[in-house]
């Protein structure tokens, strides 16, 4: 009777110690340079807009400032537009876990991203991504 108490007992704090175990080793997967697919409107600009473009960039990144500018003429009435600059807003970039910039999200009304770029953006594939969401014509491609 006690060697079975004491068989049990070993095998009790061998599975508590795996659990543990598995637990302080379990790291989220995570695919580098992948986008936000949801965004938390309240973190940006105007979040009552049917629209958001997040362009996140980096003040040393040389195609930034030209996606950044690409997205800025998107702004009005139904699209809110916001650059989150790395050095100015390092906690929005660690918050959507941004790894590489320049990367440029379209979300909706509840935060859903619609449209994602990464890297340099042509102004048409752009504008041709917003005016399809806005229009109804569902979620464009994941672009990168």
């Amino acid at each position: 009777m006690i060697r079975l108490a004491v068989v049990a007992a070993v095998v009790a704090v061998a599975l508590a110690v795996r659990t543990l175990f598995a637990r302080r080793t379990a790291v989220p997967v995570r695919t580098p340079g992948a986008l936000p697919s949801r965004l938390d409107r309240s973190d940006f600009a105007r979040p009552d807009a049917p629209w958001l473009v997040v362009a996140f960039t980096s003040a040393t990144c040389s195609t930034c400032a030209d996606v950044a500018r690409k997205a800025a003429v998107l702004e009005s009435a139904d699209v809110a537009v916001q650059e989150v600059e790395y050095g100015a807003q390092r906690a929005l970039h660690a918050k959507y876990a941004i790894d590489a910039v320049p990367s440029l999200v379209l979300a909706g009304a509840d935060g859903t991203a619609a449209a994602t770029f990464l890297g340099p953006v042509s102004a048409a594939d752009l504008w041709a991504a917003v005016a399809r969401v806005r229009d109804g014509g569902g979620a464009a491609p994941a672009c990168s």
